[in-house]
C-alpha cells in the first residue's frame, strides 16, 4: 500500500515538473509577445522614466542640497532628511536659523531643480510663467516650469506629483490585489458545495464576525474620524485588524472544544461562491466615485487615506478575474490527484491553485492603477481627501483655475496624467495581447 501511493506521488510530482516546465516556456512566449508590441514597450521605459522620478524625487527637486561642505564638515541634508522625517535625527541650529541658499558653502551640489514643492520664492509670486522676467539670482536658480500664487515652484511640484501619483497607483492596487485574489479564491475554488463546516464553527465565525466589525470599526469611528491626532488612519487600521483578527480567532479557538460535541460537529455546507459573488454585486452597484467621496467625507485629508480607501474598495475586479480562472484551474488533472493523496486545501490553493490562475489578474492590476492614479487625481483637482499641503498634480490642475492665464499650471500636470494613464492602458493592452490563452496551445 505505502509502495503504491509513494508510486502515485511520484507520478504527480513528475506531472507537477512537466507543468512547471510549460509555464516557463508560456511566460518565455509571453516576453517575446509583448516586447514585439512596439507601443507597450515604450510605455514601459516611460513608466521606468517616472518610476525614477518618483523614487528620487528628493534628490531632483529639493532647496537642500545633496552634499554640502561648511567649515570644514560633510553634510548630506537630503538624506539626513529621511532621519529627521524618523525622528531619528535633528538639524543643528545654523540650518534651522538660515536658508539653505544663504550659507557660505566651502563646496556644495544642490539638485537639478534647487526648489521643493513647499518652498516660497517671495520675489515671484503672482503667477510667473516660464517665459516671464523672474528676480532670481542666476540662471541655476530660475523656475523653468513657472510658479503659482505664493511662487511655489511648479516643476518640483510636478516632480512630487509624480511621486504621489506612482505611490497611490501601486499601494492602492497592492491592497486591492491582496483581498481580491483572497475572496476570488475563496469562491472560485470551493463554489457553492466544496466547503463544509460543523455547525458550531460556522454559527461562531457569524457572530464573531459581526462583534468584530463592531468592536473593530464601529466602535472605533471616533478614532478614524480623528485618525490624525490618534496616530494616522494607517495606524487605526492595522489597530482595527488586530482586534478583528483576534476576535475571529478567539471564535474559531472556541468552536475547536465545542465541535467535539457530536450534533455541534455536524458538516454543513456553505454557498460562498453565491455569497462573494453578491457581496461584489451589491458593491458594483454603487458608483464607485460616490462611494469614495462618502467615505473621505469621514476621513482626516491624507495621501495614505485615499491609497487605503481606493484599494479597499477596487478589489473586486480582481475577485471576479481570480474566481473564474480558479473554476477552471480546480478540475484540473493535478489538482485532483493531489486532493486525493489528501492534500490540504490550503497546500493546494496556495501552492498549485492561485499560482496557475493569476493570468487575467496581471492585466487587471495594470488597469488598475491607471484608475487608481486618475482617482486620485480628480480628488486632488477638487481638493478632497489630501491635506492642503501635499502637491499633486491634480492639485496643480486646481490651482490653474485660480487665474486662466497660468496656463502652464494646466498644461504639463494635465500632461503628466494624461501620459501616465495612457501608458498604463497602453500596459494593459499590451500585457492583454502578449497573454492571449491561444498562446498555451
Amino acid at each position: 500500500m505505502l509502495f503504491r501511493k509513494k508510486k502515485i506521488e511520484d507520478k504527480i510530482e513528475d506531472q507537477i515538473l512537466q507543468n512547471e516546465n510549460r509555464d516557463q516556456e508560456y511566460w518565455a512566449l509571453v516576453k517575446r509577445q509583448f516586447y514585439k508590441n512596439r507601443l507597450a514597450v515604450w510605455s514601459l521605459r516611460i513608466f521606468y522614466v517616472i518610476f525614477f522620478v518618483a523614487v528620487f524625487a528628493d534628490f531632483l527637486a529639493n532647496e537642500k542640497p545633496i552634499v554640502a561642505k561648511l567649515d570644514g564638515e560633510v553634510y548630506f541634508p537630503v538624506m539626513n532628511n529621511y532621519a529627521v522625517n524618523l525622528g531619528l535625527s535633528s538639524w543643528e541650529d545654523q540650518f534651522v536659523t538660515k536658508r539653505w541658499d544663504e550659507h557660505n558653502y566651502d563646496f556644495v551640489i544642490f539638485p537639478p531643480i534647487p526648489y521643493s514643492p513647499t518652498t516660497i520664492d517671495v520675489f515671484n509670486t503672482d503667477y510667473v510663467g516660464p517665459f516671464d522676467k523672474q528676480e532670481v539670482k542666476s540662471l541655476r536658480w530660475k523656475h523653468w516650469l513657472g510658479t503659482d500664487e505664493l511662487g511655489r515652484d511648479t516643476a518640483a511640484g510636478m516632480i512630487y506629483g509624480a511621486r504621489v501619483a506612482i505611490a497611490v497607483g501601486v499601494i492602492a492596487m497592492s491592497i486591492s490585489t491582496i483581498i481580491g485574489i483572497l475572496i476570488g479564491a475563496l469562491a472560485g475554488y470551493f463554489g457553492d458545495n466544496r466547503l463544509k463546516m460543523s455547525r458550531i464553527r460556522l454559527f461562531l465565525n457569524i457572530v464573531g464576525f459581526i462583534i468584530a466589525v463592531f468592536y473593530a470599526f464601529i466602535a472605533r469611528s471616533y478614532y478614524f474620524s480623528n485618525a490624525d491626532e490618534e496616530g494616522g488612519l494607517l495606524q487605526q487600521v492595522v489597530i482595527s485588524l488586530f482586534i478583528f483578527v483576534g476576535v475571529m480567532g478567539v471564535a474559531n479557538l472556541l468552536s475547536s472544544f465545542l465541535k467535539r460535541i457530536s450534533w455541534l460537529g455536524e458538516k454543513v455546507t456553505i454557498a460562498v461562491d453565491i455569497l462573494v459573488m453578491r457581496a461584489i454585486e451589491v458593491l458594483n452597484s454603487i458608483p464607485r466615485l460616490l462611494l469614495i467621496l462618502s467615505i473621505v467625507a469621514i476621513t482626516k485629508p491624507s495621501v495614505v487615506n485615499v491609497m487605503i480607501i481606493i484599494g479597499l474598495i477596487s478589489w473586486t475586479g480582481i475577485a471576479r478575474f481570480i474566481r473564474a480562472e480558479l473554476l477552471r484551474v480546480r478540475n484540473l488533472e493535478y489538482i485532483e490527484a493531489a486532493q486525493a493523496l489528501g492534500f490540504s486545501e490550503k497546500r493546494i490553493i496556495w501552492r498549485h491553485a492561485i499560482p496557475n490562475a493569476l493570468t487575467p489578474v496581471l492585466i487587471a492590476i495594470a488597469f488598475g492603477v491607471a484608475s487608481a492614479i486618475l482617482i486620485e487625481a480628480f480628488l486632488s483637482f477638487l481638493g478632497i481627501g489630501l491635506a492642503a499641503e501635499d502637491v499633486t498634480w491634480g492639485s496643480l490642475l486646481n490651482l490653474a483655475r485660480g487665474k486662466f492665464a497660468a496656463w502652464w499650471l494646466a498644461i504639463f500636470p494635465g500632461f503628466a496624467i494624461f501620459i501616465t494613464v495612457t501608458i498604463f492602458n497602453l500596459l494593459g493592452e499590451g500585457l492583454t495581447d502578449a497573454l492571449d490563452p491561444r498562446l498555451k496551445q
